[in-house]
């Protein structure tokens, strides 16, 4: 696919493309990129292998600025990830995609933007913003996930899905990652050490890598939520068991004394003048009564119980 940048993105083909008068955006799969690369006169050997993209980098070259993009995908954060490699100099941007996914993206940009000023660093700007455009809603879903949980765990902690918490703090860790690269990218650009961007327009990298800070602070907050909603989870369950020793030791405390009368009255010995009497029996269980009676008023004002 090839396109021109003027007030939006404008369809055309091969030839158009290298006439020079507009910057371009091309998106080529690896073949195509095989077949088309002298073209270009960037002066580059690249050879894609989507197995060997491991990260977010931009490499600036003598004559070009290349690198890669290897980006989670937002519906299957941890698992899944989309790679592709760009070639940049001053007549417009190649990317060179086996996903599929940049088209789509560019399509996108192609009818949705239009520019005052049309420039590549804006429809870089625009692609990058397009990259990172759901991740604050994102993470304000996570947000509210994990209030929902830390509410389950202050009600009841068993029944608390903790599980999910650490499939957020997985997913947060996987784009805290993506954005530092990221914001490592948008540095490259504003550096400009080509001098392939308009001086007046590494602006929007500087834009974008502030709104990737941010982002990532987001992240970070998040990422500390997490462990404060599983240090919570314990803290809850080591309350529940206290409270459930607490209470045995209680019923423990009250039988101990009756315990001891039962043993005492059990022993049956000959002379025992409580055994003989009339009122021993109903005595007894007036004194067990008691006991129980004291030590429960005991545990009230100890607030043990």
């Amino acid at each position: 696919m090839y396109y021109l940048i003027k007030s939006t993105l404008e369809e055309c083909d091969g030839k158009e493309v290298h006439n020079g008068e507009y910057q371009y955006v091309v998106v080529l799969s690896p073949e195509e990129w095989k077949k088309e690369q002298a073209s270009f006169d960037i002066g580059i050997e690249m050879d894609i292998n989507t197995d060997e993209i491991h990260n977010t980098k931009a490499e600036v070259n003598f004559d070009s600025l290349t690198g890669t993009f290897c980006i989670p995908s937002r519906r299957n954060i941890i698992d899944n990830e989309y790679k592709y490699a760009f070639a940049i100099d001053e007549k417009g941007i190649v990317f060179i995609d086996p996903t599929g996914v940049v088209e789509r993206m560019v399509k996108r940009i192609k009818g949705r933007k239009r520019w005052k000023v049309p420039c590549l660093e804006r429809f870089i700007y625009d692609f990058l913003e397009l990259i990172i455009a759901r991740d604050l809603s994102i993470l304000e879903k996570y947000e509210k996930e994990l209030d929902e949980i830390e509410s389950d765990i202050l009600d009841d902690a068993k029944n608390a899905n903790l599980e999910r918490v650490n499939e957020i703090r997985g997913d947060i860790r996987e784009l805290r990652i993506h954005y530092e690269q990221l914001i490592d990218l948008g540095q490259e650009f504003e550096e400009n050490e080509n001098n392939f961007f308009k001086a007046k327009n590494t602006r929007y990298f500087r834009l974008f890598t502030d709104r990737m800070t941010r982002l990532h602070d987001t992240a970070n907050s998040i990422r500390d939520y997490t462990v404060q909603i599983r240090d919570l989870y314990h803290t809850q369950m080591d309350i529940k068991q206290n409270r459930i020793m607490t209470l045995l030791t209680v019923v423990t405390t009250i039988f101990m004394p009756l315990t001891l009368i039962a043993g005492w009255y059990g022993m049956n010995f000959r002379y025992m003048p409580e055994l003989e009497s009339r009122w021993g029996y109903p005595i007894v269980i007036l004194v067990s009564i008691a006991i129980i009676v004291l030590s429960l008023i005991f545990f009230r004002k100890k607030k043990w119980l």
